[in-house]
Parts: C-alpha cells; sequence; structure tokens
C-alpha cells in the first residue's frame, strides 16, 4: 500500500467520523449519515489496500 493512498483513505475515514460526530450533535440525520458512509468507504478502501498487498 503505497503511503500516500494509505493517507487518503485515514483522511476520509477520519473526515467520516467528524461530519457523524457533528451530525449527531446538531441532530442532523443528513450530515450523520454522510459521515457514516465516508467512514465506511475509507475503511473498505484500507481493506482493499491489505487485500492488494498480500498479493503482492
Amino acid at each position: 500500500m503505497s503511503g500516500i493512498d494509505k493517507l487518503k483513505n485515514k483522511a476520509q475515514e477520519l473526515s467520516g467520523e467528524g461530519k457523524e460526530r457533528v451530525g449527531e450533535a446538531t441532530g442532523d440525520r443528513d450530515l450523520q449519515a454522510e459521515g457514516a458512509n465516508d467512514k465506511a468507504a475509507g475503511n473498505l478502501k484500507q481493506a482493499g489496500e491489505k487485500v492488494k498487498d498480500v498479493f503482492k
């Protein structure tokens, strides 16, 4: 996994977590859902990169 990809995925995950928390605090369910989706996408991308690393 390249370092840049790893950082991008982690940034997406952290951004999603932030959105999710702000959504919870403000009662904005749309923002909360968007954050959860971003966080899940970041996690999924990281898992995919790890699988690619195993097969190198």
